[in-house]
């Protein structure tokens, strides 16, 4: 990839006013912001007024990928851009594709109703509640329709979403650039930190904290951390610099009632940043994390000034539901973003179908009110650790000293014997520093779910089943990383029901193998006369197409839990009394 010379402004933003209009609302904002104070800039490094946009990209309302190019709206005309990164959206970013730098020519949509300002700082703060109102107003939704080249009423029939990116125009390095939060931050671990380095107030506080979301969505986390404060690259990347807007969906808020929810009996992985300073193996710092009775301290965290650096913990939890505090100290200057942390411990092996009886009955049963689940996806982790090296200078130090002659008292005047001399014995001292390399590591996680009718129902075909009988599981999940001591390998698998609603009731699968090529199955079904790996449909299942969700999921990185959503599905066709034949008794 090239290296281009880039250097960023930091800038003056001013309170931009919105004309009075009147709107309907087509759309459900899922946005939240905050934002502050810019620091100076320089003469190659700023901001002018008002230099910002709007990246927006049609997604799948499922899991998020892009299914529409992506679009950037502004009320500017920045034709002086030279160095972008491309119409790339956050999705596509979290899947995998490249920061890649592009000088060609900078494409935007000047749209006919301005938006309102969208980066908050000292001199004016960006109204939540206007930018809220413009991306889910009709006529705004109705235009974002036509750029995309999409119908109006298939954009919000509930299939899909917008995913809406804050972007800045700013001067790097003397260059004009564009850029979203997120790619502001790939950026940044690309130049080892020289981006928050000279811009550290836009980059890494008021871009990305223009727009965060509300309530977990897509995948993507509610933010929890400070609405004003500095935030990390991978914070960036993972979290912020985005808004959601949802068409014909009923969202039920996500109660926070801690900063992880973690499984019993699981390995699990908890992160804070730490910054402040220069830590380095002159000045190291370390971090200590004390949990249930027992203190885990990471030593050596290095990181340069005005940097940080995540630090993390591996540690199993406890085979009990409880609900603990964690407390993070830290030594060797520097501080830590969080000092407590909260976690809520579940035990998922609660709520297990009920026992399935021949008469069963469900009358009221509407297979179009069993809504596939969409958890939180996660299927690949980025992080980064800081290594320092010494910088050599050598610089030479004088110590000059006086070295007697043979010239005595004696001597004439005009005496030509030596009268003594200066001699320089000094050295050579290392003056030099420590520079910084950024060591970058990576997780993925990938699965496949199979759904099968059990063996011992026997008029099953491979794929179609009479209701009443059994279908057994198969998910196998292959976990990879670069550094196996911060990662785990996937632990836990749950099945949801379509005769539940996917809810109530559901199973906990057993691991059948370990590691990070794991396997799952159903686990022994006691209600089964031969004690099988087994879920019964229940008899009344209607025909038609049976579905089973499974979420896999406890896959640590210190990028945050991996997680795939699965589904397979047999057909029903019948019902186990079909199999059934009464005969008359013979007469005798």
């Amino acid at each position: 990839m090239k290296r281009f010379k880039l250097l960023v402004l930091t800038f003056l933003l001013i309170l931009s006013t919105l004309s009075p209009m009147t709107v309907h609302a087509e759309g459900n904002g899922n946005i939240n912001n905050g934002g502050g104070g810019l620091g100076e800039g320089t003469d190659t490094n700023f901001w002018n007024t008002g230099d910002e946009g709007v990246r927006v990209t049609v997604v799948s309302a499922s899991d998020g990928s892009a299914v529409s190019a992506s679009i950037d709206l502004t009320n500017k005309q920045p034709n002086d851009i030279r160095v972008q990164f491309g119409k790339v959206c956050k999705s596509q970013y979290r899947s995998g594709t490249v920061l890649t730098p592009d000088t060609g020519s900078y494409s935007y949509i000047n749209p006919t109703q301005s938006l309102p300002k969208i980066i908050t700082t000292s001199s004016g703060s960006a109204s939540l509640a206007a930018i809220k109102s413009y991306f889910t107003d009709e006529q705004v939704i109705r235009s974002i329709a036509g750029y995309v080249g999409m119908n109006y009423d298939t954009l919000i029939g509930g299939d899909y979403k917008l995913l809406l990116e804050p972007i800045a125009y700013v001067t790097f390095e003397g260059v004009r650039t564009a850029f979203t939060a997120t790619e502001a931050a790939m950026y940044n671990q690309v130049r080892g930190g020289m981006l928050r380095k000279k811009l550290t107030s836009l980059t890494h506080k008021n871009l990305p904290l223009a727009m965060f979301l509300e309530t977990s969505d897509l995948g993507y986390p509610a933010w929890g951390g400070g609405k004003n404060q500095k935030v990390s690259d991978d914070e960036i990347i993972g979290s912020l610099g985005l808004g959601i807007v949802r068409f014909n969906e009923v969202v039920t808020p996500e109660v926070i009632a801690a900063d992880y929810e973690y499984r019993v009996d699981t390995d699990v992985v908890t992160i804070v940043t730490i910054s402040g300073g220069q830590s380095d193996p002159d000045h190291p710092v370390s971090v200590t994390f004390s949990i249930l009775g027992r203190n885990y301290t990471v030593n050596n965290v290095y990181y340069p000034e005005d940097g940080q650096q995540l630090v993390w913990v591996k540690w199993h939890t406890p085979s009990t539901e409880q609900y603990i505090t964690i407390n993070v100290s830290v030594s060797g200057g520097g501080s830590a973003s969080k000092g407590t942390i909260t976690a809520n411990i579940v035990d998922l092996d609660r709520n297990p179908p009920p026992n399935p009886v021949a008469d069963d009955r469900n009358d009221s049963y509407n297979a179009g009110n069993a809504i596939i689940p969409a958890n939180p996806q996660k299927t690949s982790a980025s992080w980064s650790v800081w290594r320092p090296w010494w910088k050599e200078k050598w610089v030479w130090h004088s110590d000059w000293k006086w070295k007697t002659g043979s010239h005595t008292e004696e001597c004439k005047e005009d005496c030509e014997s030596s009268h003594g001399y200066w001699e320089d014995e000094g050295e050579y001292v290392d003056e030099g520093w420590w520079e910084f390399s950024l060591d970058r590591y990576s997780a993925s996680l990938s699965a496949t779910m199979d759904l099968t009718t059990d063996a011992k129902s026997p008029t099953a075909t491979a794929t179609t089943i009479k209701s009443g009988y059994g279908v057994n599981i198969s998910v196998n999940a292959s976990a990879s990383t670069g550094q196996s001591s911060a990662t785990t390998p996937p632990q836990t698998a749950v099945s949801y029901f379509p005769e539940f609603y996917y809810k109530t009731y559901w199973r906990l699968l057993d691991r059948t193998r370990s590691g990070y090529h794991a396997g799952f199955e159903f686990r022994n079904n006691h209600f089964s006369t031969y004690n099988r790996r087994t879920h019964f449909t229940p008899v009344w299942m209607p025909n038609g197409t049976y579905t089973v969700y499974t979420y896999l999921l406890d896959c640590w990185t210190p990028d945050g839990m991996l997680s795939v959503n699965l589904t397979d599905s047999v057909q029903i066709s019948g019902d186990l009394w079909d199999d059934w034949h009464i005969a008359p008794q013979r007469a005798r």
